[in-house]
């Protein structure tokens, strides 16, 4: 299979994919809102449904965070952007495309910038806002 061919392939995966993440979000975010209009119990309940409001709140954000991640993979697929490193510019191997079908970089920039991340004393695995830097 060519590489034109993968891509091609690896399009139809992200198109499926936001589909149904989009699916899913939809769903959870009525679910969440009908949730909201039925609180009854007591403060042990409350306490519960915090928790798990909190949890739903931070399962929505990183399913957000994906699907603009393949928006923006399918965009470069269409402005032929898609495959190419933003930090190097080299081809990004197919066999990490088939991985992480909306990588924007090849693994060794990615752990480039990793590590540099982790020098700077900056965590990936969190989302921080300007609000929570400067707290």
């Amino acid at each position: 299979m060519s590489r034109k061919e993968a891509i091609k392939k690896l399009e139809q995966t992200l198109i499926r994919r936001r589909d149904a993440i989009r699916r899913a979000l939809k769903g959870d975010l009525s679910l969440f809102q009908e949730l909201h209009q039925e609180k009854t119990g007591d403060v042990l309940d409350a306490a519960a449904d915090s928790v798990q409001d909190e949890l739903n709140s931070q399962l929505i954000e990183v399913e957000a965070r994906e699907l603009s991640a393949i928006d923006e993979a399918i965009a470069r697929m269409r402005d032929g952007s898609y495959g190419h490193c933003a930090g190097c510019g080299r081809s990004i191997p197919l066999t990490r495309l088939r991985a992480v079908p909306y990588a924007t970089d090849c693994i060794e920039c990615r752990r480039k910038s990793e590590s540099k991340a982790k020098r700077g004393g900056v965590s990936w695995n969190r989302v921080y806002d300007e609000a929570d830097a400067t707290s």
